[in-house]
């Protein structure tokens, strides 16, 4: 299968700046000391902001609490919701109950479609123009865009570089049989191979499952096939992989994987205790934090033996930052000014960087491999080979992706077969599909 190249990485990799220039529960911030003022004399602007990554938490509100120095007038309540929880229904739920936040985040492509009559077009902003080719992609409809690229990330199976070489391994595994012998290695030297975090249902239907779909030879085609019923996942030879792929991982993995979650899932990586983990360059803060010292790189989740075809990692756009469009003027310009000393100012550059570990999706942000981290580190360097695949489950129906993990969670403690798995995640595309 020929992978045509995909066009944000196109732009990221089209400028060598980049190395010269899906997550604990609920954690609540705030950083005001009261309500909204309408003191016209010098009015005082609470930016209410919800966001979904726990690992930028305390950096995030840092980067507040500089801009607010700058600016005095302007305050903030940060709410984070991810890891385990429901981020998705804990916003539904505050617009439900009238408290909209002013900034907050989405995926692309199908929640920009599900919440556009929500968003404030921010098609005039400064860093639209700054932005790297197809960054903006899955935020535009109907020649609009709706929001402001986080950053740039990419997952795969992040490994324990030490414990490879306590195993004697010197060659990394690029194919599914290599994965396999890398994990017998581990364990044959008392070493468990995997981490595997099974209780948070992302892990499983969101980036796992977008490996079978990124495998297609064209999977907007596939999408568009599930859509008008003339294809499915069932009898599909890279969703088959992708089950095998999970057992292996079970196999060799830590006990317990439908309970283990995301926070006891990297720690158990971080701490020595597994020598692999499910998970991307988002998680280099935490490791950072629990083991500083800790030798990390990328290996790819291989559904082939094809290393042309298997030795990818999945790099996208995350998540945007929006505004809410209903919020007060007043409020809305403050969320705008402050996305875009985010990401134009120095203070905000460097801490996007240095301090948050992000690659940025922005041409004028120098991203160093030594301030994003080892992870960050490899996944450019893949990104520099062209060994990419993009994210494809944020075109899931909205509502779908829970489901599929729920029916992959069942998979994987004994409650459904594979036929009844992959039957059952179509049934569901087709519940769900609009």
């Amino acid at each position: 299968m020929i992978m045509k190249k995909y066009s944000l990485l196109a732009g990221v990799l089209s400028a060598s700046l980049l190395f010269t220039a899906a997550c604990s529960n609920n954690n609540t911030s705030s950083d005001s000391e009261g309500g909204k003022s309408d003191n016209k004399d010098n009015p005082k602007i609470v930016v209410d902001i919800f966001q979904g990554k726990v690992e930028i938490a305390d950096q995030l509100k840092a980067l507040t609490d500089q801009y607010t120095k700058e600016h005095p007038n302007v305050t903030f309540n940060i709410e984070t919701v991810g890891g385990g929880a429901d981020g998705a229904a804990a916003l539904k739920a505050r617009f439900a109950s009238n408290q909209a936040p002013d900034i907050f985040t989405l995926q692309g492509y199908q929640d920009v479609i599900t919440w556009k009559d929500k968003l404030e077009n921010l098609s005039d902003q400064p860093w639209v123009k700054d932005a790297y080719d197809g960054a903006l992609k899955s935020v535009t409809l109907d020649g609009k865009i709706y929001g402001q690229p986080v950053n740039l990330e990419g997952y795969g199976f992040a490994y324990n570089r030490e414990l490879f070489k306590k195993a004697g391994i010197k060659e990394l595994p690029k194919t599914f049989s290599e994965l396999e012998e890398t994990a017998k290695k581990l364990k044959a030297a008392g070493i468990t191979p995997f981490s595997v975090g099974y209780a948070e249902w992302w892990v499983l239907a969101n980036h796992g499952l977008n490996v079978p779909f990124a495998y297609q030879e064209n999977p907007d085609a596939f999408i568009k096939g599930l859509n008008e019923d003339s294809a499915k996942m069932e009898g599909n030879k890279y969703f088959e992989q992708y089950l095998k792929l999970v057992d292996l991982t079970i196999k060799y993995g830590n006990k317990n994987p439908l309970t283990t979650d995301y926070n006891t899932q990297v720690t158990l990586f971080a701490t020595g205790k597994a020598a692999m983990i499910q998970q991307g360059n988002w998680i280099q803060p935490m490791l950072d934090k629990i083991n500083p010292d800790l030798e990390v790189g990328f290996i790819p989740m291989p559904l082939s033996d094809d290393p042309t075809q298997a030795d990818k990692l999945m790099v996208d756009v995350p998540s945007n930052w929006v505004i809410y469009n209903g919020a007060p003027d007043a409020d809305k310009q403050a969320a705008k000014d402050f996305l875009n000393w985010m990401v134009s100012s120095e203070e905000g550059k460097t801490a996007l960087t240095k301090e948050f570990k992000y690659i940025p999706a922005f041409k004028t942000i120098e991203a160093k491999a030594e301030d994003i981290g080892p992870l960050g580190a490899d996944l450019l360097q893949y990104s520099k080979e062209g060994k990419t695949y993009s994210w494809q489950f944020m075109k899931y129906p909205d509502g779908a992706g829970q489901e599929f993990g729920a029916i992959l969670q069942a998979y994987v403690g004994g409650q459904k077969s594979k036929e009844e798995t992959l039957k059952a995640l179509d049934e569901t595309w087709a519940k769900f599909k609009k």
